[in-house]
């Protein structure tokens, strides 16, 4: 579990943004429902599941459609999945595509924050659910839930698991912080692997991350 600050700059969200999805907002005297939560809570404590679907919608915070659109979608396919996170399943992104389909016409949900599209006679996954799901690692049993995030793609060796590390950033079960700080004190990339028995690729990817991650923050 994270607070809403650490999972929005884990996830390169401002705070007040991934509160607004969680929870909902106010604007204007006018009450906006939670994006990802069935009802406001105002808990702080995000949790895995909350944590996979904020880096969901991450994904589509530039599209200029108003993410409330989603709401009534999540809502029916929490519903259909039996599982209050639906988006950090594999369902909507690899057996239940017709449904989701379906659903997103139903509630006619802007092309913009799509789920998927059809393409032809294809239904496929739009193009930010696809930049998401590359990402993600599923849990091949049950529910198919989200095991680990990779936050710098699919080839990178820094994941994000909520059983390794206390869910920080890490390669290899080592933080990434960790590394970057020994890079950044001047050990070299040689001596660091040496040091954690790692490969220096991971190291070198640990620090690339860490510094495009704080630029960004930046």
């Amino acid at each position: 579990m994270y607070g809403v600050s650490e999972a929005a700059g884990l996830l390169g969200v401002r705070p007040d943004r991934a509160r607004a999805w969680l929870d909902g907002y106010e604007r204007s005297e006018v009450r906006y429902p939670p994006v990802i939560r069935a009802e406001s809570t105002g808990d702080d404590i995000v949790t895995w599941g909350e944590f996979v679907e904020l880096d969901y919608l991450r994904e589509y915070r530039r599209k200029g459609v108003p993410l409330q659109r989603l709401r009534p979608v999540i809502e029916e396919l929490r519903r259909e999945y039996n599982t209050p996170y639906p988006l950090a399943t594999a369902h909507p992104y690899v057996y239940g595509q017709e449904l989701v389909l379906e659903v997103q016409e139903r509630y006619d949900l802007p092309a913009p924050i799509a789920i998927v599209i059809r393409s032809g006679q294809q239904i496929l996954l739009a193009d930010a659910a696809k930049q998401f799901f590359r990402k993600v690692e599923f849990d091949p049993a049950g529910q198919e839930v989200a095991q680990r995030v990779r936050p710098a793609g699919p080839s990178s060796p820094v994941v994000i698991d909520p059983l390794v590390g206390f869910g920080q950033p890490a390669v290899s079960g080592v933080s990434t912080d960790r590394l970057w700080e020994l890079s950044d004190a001047g050990e070299s990339i040689t001596e660091i692997a040496d040091g954690y028995d790692l490969p220096e690729e991971e190291v070198r990817a640990a620090v690339a991350y860490e510094e495009q991650f704080r630029s960004l923050a930046a």
